[in-house]
């Protein structure tokens, strides 16, 4: 794990979910997958979208990167896993089942995204995937 990552779980554990830094005013939870193929757990904080208690959306942005990040691979080829979350004061480990979401859905939910977050429209811009996955996860 780098150590950007290392600190970033860090300062989300240190502030009850709502880390400073670069992630100052943004919605942040611990994704915590399966190796694809280690199968040890990993952990990895990511900005997401949040839809009431129980649904929240990833990006495998890669900040506009060539590829997909490695914990894509991850949930694909384990799709349930853990999450953590924060309110400020409590952080709460939450099971989760990854989806994929393809066509007019991904992308009425990426442009919600970049609305909100610019810098998710660079990345789409920058990358020279076909796509930027979303990813849904729901509350097992």
């Amino acid at each position: 794990m780098s150590d950007f990552n290392d600190k970033v779980i860090a300062d989300f554990n240190s502030s009850g979910g709502q880390p400073g830094g670069y992630f100052k005013d943004a919605p942040v939870l611990l994704l915590h997958t399966i190796g694809a193929k280690s199968g040890l757990e990993r952990t990895t904080p990511l900005m997401f979208l949040p839809e009431g208690d129980d649904r929240w959306f990833v990006f495998a942005s890669y900040a506009g990167g060539p590829k997909d990040p490695a914990w894509f691979h991850n949930v694909v080829a384990h799709p349930e896993f853990d999450i953590s979350v924060g309110d400020g004061n409590t952080i709460d480990r939450v099971p989760v089942h990854a989806r994929v979401l393809e066509g007019a859905e991904r992308d009425a939910t990426y442009a919600k995204q970049a609305s909100l977050f610019p810098q998710f429209a660079d990345y789409a811009e920058k990358t020279t995937r076909e796509i930027i996955p979303v990813i849904e996860l729901t509350r097992r």
